[in-house]
């Protein structure tokens, strides 16, 4: 997770989100414990009733159980619940504004696929950055 929090929500919120994004790309699978309360507020420097508080909100949406003595564990279906969510919130709050761009735009769908396809491929091969790389450089 990343350690950066934004002032934009409070950051129970944010945590909620890192782990709801977390679930969606498969790093937390169904059946996993989250981690403990004490060392998520340890390690991000925040109140152990903030992480508490996001995580009851994961509770709270069927994403997660409590198991008396043994921690938080995620639910069977927790991603796909999610995904379907998240797909809802895209269609219905993202698209709207990405598909007035595109025909503001006069982008075809040719033009957009070609576009995705030759960033996809800029992105596996590695960059030639003029940049020092850190790791190579003696310290």
């Amino acid at each position: 997770m990343d350690r950066e929090w934004n002032d934009s929500q409070p950051i129970y919120r944010q945590l909620r989100d890192r782990v709801v994004a977390m679930i969606l790309d498969g790093v937390l699978k169904e059946g996993d414990s989250l981690p403990s309360v004490r060392n998520v507020a340890a390690e991000y420097r925040v109140n152990p009733l903030t992480v508490l508080k996001g995580y009851q909100e994961l509770v709270d949406e069927g994403l997660v159980e409590t198991r008396r003595g043994l921690g938080m564990f995620i639910n069977a279906g927790a991603r796909s619940m999610l995904l379907q969510g998240e797909r809802q919130k895209f269609l219905g709050e993202e698209w709207p504004r990405i598909h007035a761009t595109i025909q503001r735009l006069g982008l075809t769908a040719e033009e957009l696929l070609k576009g995705a396809t030759s960033r996809s491929s800029a992105d596996a091969t590695p960059s030639k950055s003029t940049e020092p790389n850190p790791s190579k450089e003696k310290g």
